[in-house]
């Protein structure tokens, strides 16, 4: 990926972060939900010159960021699209915040499988995945603490951002949705991604 492609998305991703920021009509929520986006961008864009990423690790970022966003936006359990799949499917809640700590697993686990290959931390391609796991996991449930420590510190003022829509399981399907992003990475797309690996070595 050439660092113009990185600097596009990146633009790309502050045009929406602005929109999104003038549109919601609960901006507290909103940047409680869009805070990784802001700290995230512009570390990637500093380190690209000396760390550059995979093409599939960037591409994968750029998508949580805009459903982060979205989810900002509207909060995640009034997103209209998640609307339509509940009524689709004849589910009892607005799922997409699901797709959210889907992403929360699969990001986390394909930037940690980069750092511990690269770097040569792990032997052993079965280490490798169950480290991932570990993090992506790990990750998810430091995002529940987070949240439960925003349900104690605005009661219910966090409730849109909790989005838990009256599911006393949660917590435990959130993190369910993280494991199943970090198996998506380690079962799907670990082959696609030691290739990429391969070429940034050669370069």
């Amino acid at each position: 990926m050439t660092s113009t492609l990185l600097k596009s998305g990146a633009f790309l991703l502050l045009l929406i972060l602005i929109y999104t920021g003038i549109s919601t009509a609960d901006r507290v929520t909103w940047l409680m939900e869009v805070t990784p986006v802001i700290i995230i961008a512009p570390v990637l864009l500093a380190t690209y010159s000396r760390y550059p990423l995979t093409p599939l690790l960037y591409f994968l970022i750029f998508l949580h960021a805009i459903i982060l966003m979205v989810g900002g936006l509207y909060t995640y359990a009034k997103v209209p699209i998640g609307f339509e799949v509940q009524e689709w499917l004849n589910l009892s809640r607005n799922p997409y915040d699901k797709l959210g700590h889907f992403f929360q697993g699969l990001v986390p686990a394909l930037a940690a499988r980069e750092i511990l290959i690269r770097g040569g931390y792990v032997r052993g391609r079965k280490m490798v995945a169950f480290l991932v796991c570990c993090v992506a996991l790990a990750i998810s449930a430091l995002y529940e603490l987070i949240e439960w420590a925003a349900a104690l510190a605005l009661g219910q003022g966090a409730d849109e951002f909790l989005g838990t829509q009256g599911d006393v399981w949660d917590t435990q399907s959130d993190m369910f949705c993280a494991l199943l992003g970090a198996l998506t990475t380690v079962l799907v797309l670990q082959y696609w991604h030691t290739k990429q690996l391969l070429k940034l070595r050669v370069a």
